[in-house]
């Protein structure tokens, strides 16, 4: 048998409610047939034995002597110490012995009076079952049997029984199946997200999985992959521009600057060539951070490796130590820990180092750096006790190409790309950066790296 294929997600859940009120409605019609408190027909092996012992009583009340009350008296007091109790009236329904009020009997006599289809129900501890015709010469009486019920009620009597023990045992039924439920519903979700995830770190790969499913996430997936495909091809594009752009500027530059050494050869030193020198090198320095920056953009996922702090920056640190040293400044920073960093090494490198170096260059004599990790990340503050940024400006120092109107302008030398570049590293490793003042006077920048696994 095949079953229909549902592609939306709304046809889907209609499926899965009907199905589940199609389970509940079973339960509920054959739950009275396997209740024993409701009315029944006698097994047939109970119903030969029950009819063997009216024929037996018929028989030996016809060979009594006495009225039929007399005669029946007997056999309702014979049994009833082995918890059996048995009950006769009239075809009328009139009780002829025992005598006193039996709720039970009576209410199973309006329910069961057929003689031809004799029932059974339970109340409370007493099984009734009945009628059956026992007779006497020319009358006719109907007999109803009683016995205790000893069995131990069915589970689901018992549940049923019990308020709570019904809640129980339908959160635990129902639990796995709603669980379920909304795990079918929400994969193609955590599937788009994962996907999300993957363009938030750079990797621009559509993925097949995400145009399977309910109809409503396979169109959302599709989307999202032509958006994926559009991205990359921009951004591919954006790429290939800047590298044409980057050869045709490299070349004037190369020819002016061999022209401008030609000239000092033949006219001698002047300020004005220098300046041409000084600015040609800075033009030809900033393409290339900006050529760097943007391939930080696109390319930074594909060399990731498993590494850890201390064998990331032990060896930088050291270089910056001692080129502080030789600036007459001091540079000091915490032991450094094996903690495990899933990353680009060149790209973690580069931004920690942008940063100290900028520290060494415009602080005044102290830098400080200190690790520290909490659960899964990893957070480093860089402090220097220079001039500092400006409040209002503290935000705009990663963008590219920005300097502050302090000393840390372009009469420094800089290309305003160095904190852009780290920022986009930072970033493309899904961590944050933020500059704030520092305490001991300068700039403080906080940077927050995810950990590949909590230490």
């Amino acid at each position: 048998m095949r079953f229909p294929r549902f592609s939306s997600l709304y046809s889907r859940i209609f499926a899965i409610f009907w199905l589940t009120l199609l389970v509940v409605v079973v339960t509920l019609v054959l739950l009275p047939n396997l209740d024993p408190r409701a009315q029944h027909t006698i097994p047939a092996q109970n119903l030969k034995r029950l009819q063997d012992s009216a024929q037996d009583i018929s028989e030996r009340i016809s060979d009594e002597r006495g009225s039929l009350k007399q005669k029946l008296k007997r056999y309702t007091d014979r049994d009833n110490h082995k918890g059996i109790q048995l009950y006769f009236t009239t075809e009328d329904g009139e009780i002829i012995s025992p005598h006193g009020r039996n709720k039970a009997l009576r209410n199973f006599i309006t329910i069961a009076d057929d003689p031809q289809n004799p029932r059974q129900k339970l109340y409370g501890r007493w099984m009734m079952a009945g009628p059956l015709k026992v007779t006497d010469q020319q009358q006719t009486t109907l007999m109803y049997i009683g016995r205790i019920w000893r069995e131990t009620p069915p589970f689901f009597i018992q549940i049923l029984d019990k308020p709570f023990q019904l809640l129980l045992v339908t959160m635990l039924v129902s639990t796995p199946f709603l669980l379920w439920l909304a795990w079918v519903v929400s994969l193609p979700a955590r599937r788009l997200q994962r996907a999300a995830e993957r363009v938030a770190t750079g990797h621009f790969e559509a993925d097949p999985k995400l145009e399977t499913g309910p109809r409503e996430f396979k169109q959302a997936g599709a989307s999202f992959n032509q958006m994926v495909l559009a991205i990359n091809q921009m951004i591919s594009g954006q790429q290939r521009l800047l590298s044409d752009i980057s050869h045709e500027l490299r070349s004037p530059l190369t020819r002016l600057r061999m022209a401008n050494a030609l000239a000092k050869r033949k006219q001698g030193e002047s300020k004005e060539l220098t300046r041409i020198d000084t600015e040609a090198e800075r033009l030809e320095k900033m393409i290339s951070e900006l050529l760097e920056l943007s391939r930080m953009q696109v390319n930074s996922h594909e060399q990731l490796e498993n590494s850890d702090a201390h064998s990331l920056w032990y060896e930088m640190l050291e270089d910056a130590r001692f080129e502080a040293e030789q600036n007459n400044k001091s540079l000091t920073y915490n032991a450094l820990k094996e903690w495990p960093i899933n990353g680009n090494p060149n790209l973690l490198i580069s931004a920690l180092e942008n940063v100290i170096r900028n520290a060494i260059k415009y602080g005044n004599d102290t830098i400080t750096l200190h690790f520290s990790v909490q659960k899964k990340q990893l957070t480093i503050v860089i402090d220097d006790n220079g001039e500092g940024v400006p409040d209002d400006e503290l935000n705009d120092i990663f963008r590219p190409f920005y300097r502050v109107s302090t000393a840390r302008d372009r009469s420094s030398g800089g290309t305003g790309l160095g904190l852009a570049i780290t920022e986009s590293a930072i970033r493309q490793h899904s961590g944050t950066i933020n500059a704030s003042k520092s305490p001991i006077g300068g700039l403080r920048i906080t940077i927050l790296l995810p950990l590949s696994q909590p230490y």
